[in-house]
């Protein structure tokens, strides 16, 4: 069966035609002794030798389209720049444009391997030629298709697949589906969304450095993120991809030559007020150069006298080695970073507050609606950070920006006449983008192009004024924090810290709930411990007995309930005898304010009289006792306690009511706090009222027998209880007899045993008959003091 004939017959004689250009296919292979050449051409007329590369002067097609590094990827893409000079027919040069699709495979899998595949794997790329870049993103995803399917038959010989190919995108040229006017997914690939996540604030910083037409130099190790990344970055201008026809070469100028001033204008129509206003500004135009590849072989045309500038891009090391010879910003997108080499273009860059305010807001509304797995999409699937919402800021933000330059203009021929100035515009909005960038800005090529091209009074139609104006605020501050935290990655540093520190809190959490977990458990053993004790103690002897030697029977393990108990009271002990030391100085500190001693040397009675009352001394600890008919006294710990019968008390003969022996002395305390010298007894009415019997007993002489007769406001001792009887710190009355105790260390020691013994003393004393000895005592004072 034969093979009809292809609609591309004639077709490069078509390609003369002014305007038409049907695209091309080409097959660029590596050779291991030639290098990279082309190899095939689809396209062109049957049985014409017409080679196009030839034809056009394309030498460096093959290096265009097999990249520099493209061999350590499976699959990889290049796009390039191409002047197609003029010719008999078509009379004025243009620019071409070139997207190759690079791929290798093994040798070893190849069904007929040819005789000069002398290497491990083939390397191959798949060009597509045509006039403009807007539709690049739909042709990029029919190219790779088409390329990995030809890698897949495994026979290079079959081209049978690209020549299809070629066909359909040339039916497609013919019919006008690839027209330039169509806007459908024109910016299909060019992802300004991860333009912005990549360069924040300095997205802006590009853009007006482009207008300021420098020699810009994009460095990557990935040729398609370079390539990518540049054209996301001119189509912020609107209408500038449609007008790249003079971007291949700095000797074209088409786009000047036919360009008029617009006299007509529909508000309604988007494109008509953009034309009006005079975008797209041409950044490619006389002396400019674009080539988002280019290869080493082609720096002698940046080096040239007329490049005054260009955008490129380079995959090869050798350009950052040299960079101050061919650029004056470096954009390295491996880093991040960008390197201004020039000392004034970097002043002009310097983003003014308004600027900075608008560029921090849309960085913001990416970063919020950030999708690691759809970066080109919004989370929220929302407008607010979308492709279309950062195209339309950035159009907002020219169209206010060449308003304020011509309102600029305007207030430079008129500024001396106040009726012609705008009443609701203050001062230059031209200042809020920047005065040292507006100055730059006016000596470029597409401003002049601009100006000259536009009508003076624009701000008539836009108004001119920053779509942020303003000065600096609390939130550019709070904003501008935000964004340098994110810059330094504290976040990412903190991290670890935030993970030790929480490892360290649930641990020691854990450890605090076992220790209060286990302390109430032993609280519960305990208590269940005492509970079968008293039901033990409550029951027949029998039974208890029964229960004892059963063990099983009770349920209780005793031996660790005794075991916990001692547990808890050894730290209740400790407990008490921190807080008894911290008494015990407290009360030391007391008694040198409040209280009073009286010493003698050893071998005569101490006597000591606390002035108001046991109750205010400084050293005493008071005690009540029971009465008893004889005394006794015991020794513990270096203590020495003696029990008072009721006649010995009556009679007031006390003798070593308390004893202490410390550092040699021996002395005997008695009531309250104890004073420094010997006190006799005392008429208290002056000042606090009737005697006491402290009184009495502090005066008790060497012989044991008191000097005084009793006081006449002692009472029977049916009716004494054993609080003090002047009702002054429970110490005041002769029934008190007061003991005080000093440990060898220092501090008191049995403030617990003199609590006990407290509680036991608020019992009532039993009713006793009154010994007649006592009553003859009392009858004789009465006599005596009681008048």
């Amino acid at each position: 069966m034969s093979t009809p004939a292809t609609p591309t017959t004639g077709t490069h004689a078509n390609n003369d035609r002014p305007g038409v250009f049907i695209p091309l296919v080409s097959v660029v292979d590596f050779h291991h002794a030639r290098g990279p050449e082309v190899e095939k051409w689809f396209g062109v007329a049957e049985g014409d030798n017409a080679d196009p590369a030839a034809e056009y002067d394309w030498t460096l097609l093959p290096f265009m389209a097999l990249s520099d590094g493209a061999h350590a990827a499976t699959e990889d893409f290049s796009y390039f720049t191409l002047l197609r000079p003029a010719t008999d027919k078509v009379p004025h040069a243009t620019s071409l444009f070139g997207i190759s699709c690079t791929r290798q495979m093994d040798a070893s899998q190849l069904l007929v391997r040819p005789a000069d595949v002398t290497r491990s794997t083939v390397q191959k790329a798949v060009v597509v030629i045509a006039d403009s870049p807007q539709y690049f993103g739909v042709l990029r995803e029919r190219l790779s298709v088409v390329t990995k399917a030809w890698f897949a038959q495994r026979e290079f010989g079959d081209t049978e697949i690209l020549r299809r190919f070629q066909e359909s995108l040339a039916e497609e040229k013919e019919r006008g589906l690839l027209s330039e006017d169509e806007d459908r997914d024109q910016y299909l690939g060019m992802s300004l969304r991860e333009l912005v996540r990549e360069f924040r604030w300095q997205t802006l910083v590009l853009l007006k450095c482009c207008l300021l037409q420098p020699k810009m130099l994009f460095f990557g190790s990935r040729c398609e993120r370079m390539c990518m990344m540049q054209f996301s970055l001119i189509s912020l201008i609107p209408g500038l991809l449609r007008n790249l026809q003079d971007c291949a070469g700095p000797e074209l100028d088409n786009y000047e030559r036919k360009l008029s001033k617009p006299t007509s204008l529909r508000t309604s129509d988007r494109n008509s007020l953009l034309s009006y206003m005079g975008l797209p500004l041409q950044i490619f135009g006389k002396g400019s150069l674009f080539g988002p590849y280019t290869p080493l072989q082609q720096l002698d045309i940046l080096a040239d006298f007329g490049t005054k500038s260009y955008i490129v891009g380079s995959t090869n090391s050798l350009l950052l080695q040299q960079r101050d010879r061919y650029s004056d910003i470096l954009i390295n997108l491996d880093e991040d970073s960008i390197n201004i080499t020039s000392t004034s273009l970097k002043q002009a860059l310097q983003l003014s507050v308004p600027d900075r305010r608008w560029i921090d807001f849309i960085t913001q509304n990416v970063n919020d609606t950030w999708d690691d797995a759809n970066p080109g999409r919004p989370k929220t699937m929302g407008y607010v950070g979308s492709e279309e919402f950062i195209r339309l800021q950035f159009e907002e933000y020219l169209l206010s920006l060449i308003s304020s330059v011509k309102y600029h203009n305007y207030l430079a021929k008129h500024g001396n006449n106040p009726r012609m100035l705008l009443p609701h515009i203050e001062g230059d909005p031209s200042h809020d983008f920047g005065q040292e960038w507006i100055e730059a800005w006016t000596k470029t090529e597409n401003y002049r192009i601009w100006d000259s091209n536009t009508d003076s009074h624009l701000f008539d139609i836009v108004e001119p004024k920053h779509p942020c104006a303003g000065g600096l605020t609390i939130d550019d501050v709070q904003r501008r924090i935000t964004q340098q935290v994110q810059d330094l990655h504290l976040d990412e540093r903190f991290a670890v810290g935030r993970e030790v520190l929480g490892r360290n809190l649930a641990a020691g959490r854990e450890k605090a709930s076992t220790m209060f977990n286990k302390l109430y458990a032993d609280m519960e053993a305990l208590r269940e411990a005492q509970r079968k004790r008293a039901e033990e103690a409550s029951q027949p002897n029998g039974e208890h007995h029964e229960q004892s030697n059963g063990g099983a029977g009770s349920g209780v393990d005793l031996a660790k309930a005794h075991q916990t108990m001692q547990s808890v009271g050894s730290k209740a002990g400790a407990f008490v005898n921190s807080w008894a030391a911290w008494a015990g100085e407290k009360r030391k500190a007391a008694a040198a304010g409040w209280g009073r001693n009286s010493t003698e040397s050893e071998g005569n009675n101490n006597r000591s009289s606390g002035g108001w009352g046991s109750g205010w001394g400084g050293k005493g600890a008071t005690k009540s006792h029971r009465w008893s008919s004889l005394a006794s006294s015991s020794h513990n710990g270096g203590k020495e306690t003696t029990v008072v019968s009721e006649k010995d008390l009556a009679m007031g003969t006390i003798r070593n009511s308390t004893s202490s022996t410390s550092g040699g002395s021996r002395s005997s305390q008695h009531g309250g706090g104890g004073g420094d010298e010997h006190q006799p007894l005392k008429n208290n009415r002056g000042s606090g009222g009737s005697y006491s019997g402290e009184s009495i007993l502090g005066s008790v002489s060497s012989g044991g027998m008191s000097s005084h007769p009793a006081s006449p406001e002692r009472r029977p001792l049916s009716q004494r209880s054993s609080k003090g009887a002047n009702g002054v710190g429970g110490g005041g009355g002769i029934d008190t007899v007061v003991e005080s105790s000093t440990n060898t260390n220092g501090q008191n020691g049995t403030i617990l045993e003199a609590s006990i013994k407290e509680n036991e003393a608020e019992e009532p004393l039993p009713d006793r008959k009154t010994p007649p000895l006592v009553e003859a005592e009392a009858a004789q004072a009465k006599n005596v003091w009681g008048n």
